[in-house]
């Protein structure tokens, strides 16, 4: 056990070692962390021309989470914490939160740039290892750009749907899932964009033809998944441009217009192609009330029991 200011920081199950990075950077990250102030991020992403930098410390991912269902009456379990990027504002959302993080160079940075958060505990080891200490009483459990990688880490026929049902065992009753992800069928792959997590052109709208540790989903098949784990209830939102940096979520009863999605070329990380004008797509799309198939990333609020 540690702590970062105010920060608790639980080691108890962490291996000693990391088992991911992102490499040189994260030490960056850590610096970042140590030395600068939340107010003075915009300055360091502008200066500094990183999309690793503005990945993990723009306050546009905040976004993700700022509407949903958290008041300050609940216990939030937050699943991948990463560099903490939602870790604060759960924080300031909710009564209480508990994160999850395989990584402690990770954890670090996250602890640093919120070492004031007197309601915030960090565990820090496989969640495998972790969960049989969890409690079963959390109003609100995130899964933010987490579910994807189930198959590395849940040793399961299904460990997609397996996840679903460990998580929902440590929902209070009427406790809420909140999961971020990437459409696999996203607009922004068929006009060119490489696929989030292998870099490849076309890899998920393919089925993914030689990648075995990632996947992402169609709406149906998620909402397929979501069921079969025993949610009940399910909300599907649309963040836009994605849900990465988005900056508005679309709901089944606020869908957007034609001709108003207009920040369809922004692409931080890898170069791209070309393919088609997806504002233009997008409009024929939404007249034909197909929007939410093609959404480039999902935004899911799922009830327990």
């Amino acid at each position: 056990m540690q702590t970062i200011g105010k920060i608790i920081i639980d080691d108890e199950l962490y291996s000693g070692k990391d088992l991911y990075s992102d490499g040189p950077i994260e030490d960056e990250m850590l610096e970042i962390a140590q030395n600068y102030t939340a107010d003075e991020y915009n300055k360091v992403i502008a200066k500094r021309g990183s999309w690793a930098i503005l990945y993990h410390f723009s306050n546009v991912r905040e976004n993700i989470v700022a509407s949903m269902p958290i008041t300050k009456n609940d216990k939030v379990l937050e699943i991948g914490a990463g560099c903490g990027a939602i870790t604060g504002i759960l924080s300031k959302m909710a009564a209480e939160v508990e994160a999850v993080e395989l990584s402690m160079k990770r954890t670090m940075i996250n602890a640093n740039r919120h070492r004031d958060c007197d309601n915030v505990r960090i565990r820090v080891g496989n969640f495998q290892d972790i969960e049989k200490k969890l409690p079963n009483d959390y109003d609100v459990i995130t899964l933010i750009g987490v579910f994807e990688y189930a198959k590395s880490y849940i040793d399961a026929e299904d460990p997609y749907v397996e996840f679903l049902r460990i998580i929902k065992r440590h929902l209070a009753p009427g406790g809420r899932l909140i999961l971020a992800i990437e459409n696999k069928f996203g607009l922004k792959y068929f006009a060119g964009c490489r696929e989030d997590h292998t870099q490849q052109y076309f890899d998920g709208i393919e089925g993914y033809r030689e990648t075995s540790h990632v996947r992402t989903f169609g709406r149906r098949e998620l909402a397929k998944m979501i069921a079969a784990a025993g949610f009940g209830r399910q909300d599907f939102y649309y963040p836009y441009p994605d849900y990465k940096l988005p900056e508005v979520i679309f709901s089944d009863d606020y869908l957007p217009k034609a001709n108003e999605l207009t920040m369809n070329h922004r692409n931080f990380d890898f170069d791209r192609v070309e393919i088609f004008d997806e504002n233009k797509v997008y409009a024929g799309l939404i007249e034909e009330g197909l929007f939410s198939e093609f959404s480039n990333s999902f935004l899911v609020v799922a009830q327990g029991e």
